[in-house]
């Protein structure tokens, strides 16, 4: 029958059958294992994620081309990827979630031209985007078509990169280049079913003998603990999602855009308990997340990496409404040191904070760079010199505390007032000096205390000479480096106060197409 000799209402018909069919993916019974093991489907996952009703899908039709190896004629739904628009807690967001009952979600041709699109449609719109991956890989039948499609999407990361953010969700199996996408976005957020690896157990096994499982070489907790790969663990589909739309809470749209700022009770009354929390004793562990805690509204903290390099801290918050970066030294772990990894986390996290216009807070207890022949040998150095270039080419607001210790080479890869922080608050307790006391009179004072009779009683007068020279926050106040001395009870009054006065912050750089950190 000819389409002229048909109603509409039986073209209309026949159009919502096969919409239908093709949103049943790879058929009920794949859907319905997908359940099974514990995961959404594609489409669930896009209706958990984004507003009720928000969802405009493009490319529910797209069809591959392939002929060869079994595909002429065969029924691929959508090529396997559902992509669209949306909007989350009403601003628009575009993203894409592969379907895992399509060919196990294998990246076809068309599987990434539809992906590759809808990112150029968040650049254009100037919308953040997010990747919903559940993939077996490469669809090995479209051979070099689908290696195009893949070096597509990372091209296209890249013109997103910094314009907008960018979010990967791993719900399932990443493997292969397909792992690439992910690492070229913003924040990974990865479930405990899931997996993701360059080169899998089988092959790994056959190259170098070594014998692994799935999970321990790529599950969540191998990701977040040693590669440092990911930036969240959730549990599942459910928590992923969630943590997605939280994350999305704190940030712009676009790099062109300030983060959104949410009403809050302009609560700034002094917090007794930051008296407290910071032990006087320079070497006495405590957890600085108490001290961020204490400090932003209603205690409400989103860690980043809180598994990996965790003597270095990193998450948004918000004081008074307004989003936030901090980053902090942990005392708890290798006590608060800098060492390769936690560079790296820090490096990282400022520069996109500084990207999109979310200003910093750092809170500063730091004993200095971990010392080791295995950081030197793994260069500690060129890893270090990151931090230092990271807050350097930072342009956004930037407020320093110094809660208690900022020695040496480490006081000024934190932000400090010579790398272009706006503010400097110190605690009582803070000490800014080359080194430790106790370090330093050994090299400065050395011939007195062999001259003198009771060495160690020398040696603490020495000590308490050179704090009160030195390490006595009122001697970095004294030269400038330190903007005021506060009370800790009073840090989030100063804090916002710093932050209102600090919004309209506007700051030109030389004319050039990037600087050169050190890689």
């Amino acid at each position: 029958m000819s389409t002229e000799s048909k109603s509409m209402e039986k073209l209309v018909e026949e159009l919502r059958a096969a919409r239908a069919h093709i949103r049943e993916g790879g058929g009920p019974a794949r859907l319905e294992k997908q359940k099974k093991d514990g995961k959404l489907t594609a489409r669930e996952r896009v209706a958990t994620l984004v507003d009720e009703g928000s969802f405009e899908e493009i490319g529910l039709f797209a069809r591959h081309r392939q002929v060869e190896f079994g595909m002429l004629g065969k029924e691929v739904p959508a090529d396997g990827v559902v992509t669209g628009a949306a909007s989350i807690d009403g601003r628009l967001v575009h993203l894409a979630s592969q379907d895992f009952t399509v060919l196990g979600g294998s990246a076809g041709e068309v599987h990434s031209l539809k992906v590759a699109e809808v990112m150029e449609m968040s650049l254009h719109t100037g919308s953040p985007f997010v990747f919903i991956n559940d993939s077996g890989g490469a669809r090995v039948q479209e051979g070099i078509d689908s290696l195009s499609g893949y070096g597509k999407v990372f091209f296209t990361n890249v013109s997103l990169s910094g314009a907008v953010p960018q979010i990967s969700l791993i719900c399932g199996p990443c493997a292969g280049g397909a792992a690439y996408s992910p690492a070229l976005t913003d924040f990974i957020i990865m479930t405990r079913k899931a997996q993701m690896f360059i080169t899998g157990p089988q092959v790994i096994k056959q190259v170098t003998g070594e014998q692994i499982s799935a999970d321990a070489l790529g599950g969540a907790d191998s990701h977040m603990g040693n590669s440092g790969v990911l930036h969240f663990v959730a549990e599942d589909d459910q928590e992923a999602l969630y943590l997605c739309r939280r994350l999305l809470s704190f940030l712009p749209s676009n790099n062109l855009e300030d983060p959104p700022r949410i009403e809050a009770p302009n609560n700034v009354d002094p917090n007794p308990e930051l008296n407290t929390i910071v032990p006087v004793e320079p070497k006495q562990a405590y957890d600085v997340r108490k001290v961020v805690a204490a400090v932003v509204d209603q205690g409400d903290f989103l860690e980043v990496q809180a598994g990996y390099a965790m003597n270095m801290v990193v998450g948004f918050a918000r004081i008074l409404g307004r989003p936030v970066g901090i980053v902090a030294n942990q005392p708890q772990v290798l006590s608060g040191a800098i060492d390769i990894n936690a560079s790296t986390k820090g490096s990282r996290f400022i520069r996109f904070c500084n990207a999109f216009n979310i200003p910093l807070v750092t809170f500063v207890d730091v004993p200095g760079f971990l010392p080791g022949v295995q950081q030197e040998y793994g260069g500690i150095i060129r890893h270090g010199a990151k931090l230092l270039f990271a807050y350097s080419a930072t342009t956004v607001p930037k407020i320093q505390v110094i809660l208690r210790k900022s020695y040496g080479g480490a006081h000024l890869a934190m932000g400090s007032k010579d790398l272009g922080a706006d503010r400097v608050f110190a605690w009582p307790t803070a000490e800014v000096a080359v080194m430790g006391a106790e370090g330093a009179v050994e090299i400065v004072f050395r011939k007195e205390m062999d001259q003198a009779e009771d060495k160690a009683a020398k040696r603490a007068e020495l000590i308490q000479q050179y704090k009160a020279t030195f390490s006595s926050p009122f001697a970095s106040a004294g030269r400038r480096l330190v903007d005021d001395i506060i009370e800790p009870a009073d840090t989030r009054r100063h804090l916002a106060q710093a932050l209102e006065y600090l919004s309209t912050k506007r700051e030109q750089r030389p004319p050039k197409k990037h600087g050169l950190i050190p890689l």
